[in-house]
């Protein structure tokens, strides 16, 4: 799993990296507002565009990720419960037992 997550978050900081660093090159390129504009809408549509399959992709990891750390969690907390069920229960049979043993 935690190879995923570090290959996940590499694609996600790359795929970043690139927009960033368009959209610098974009807005430091010496033109006119409305030509940055355009050239900025254009850059973000094909980027959208191009990388489609790589962001669902990613979200579907995310979402995957998160459904195992819940059922972790939810696994944990399951235990926990079951623990402190477990020495409630012995702590009233040995009270139990202990007012039985007095009579």
């Amino acid at each position: 799993m935690a190879k995923e997550d570090n290959s996940f978050c590499l694609g996600v900081g790359m795929v970043l990296g690139v927009i960033g660093g368009v959209i610098a090159a974009v807005l430091y390129a010496p033109k006119s507002g409305e030509e940055t504009r355009k050239n900025v809408e254009d850059v973000i549509v094909d980027m959208a565009q191009k990388y489609t399959p790589e962001i669902k992709q990613a979200k579907r990891q995310a979402l995957n990720s998160i459904d195992v750390m819940r059922y972790r969690l939810e696994e944990q907390y399951n235990k926990i419960n079951e623990t402190i069920k477990a020495k409630q229960i012995a702590k009233a049979k040995e009270k139990e037992s202990n007012d039985y043993d007095v009579n």
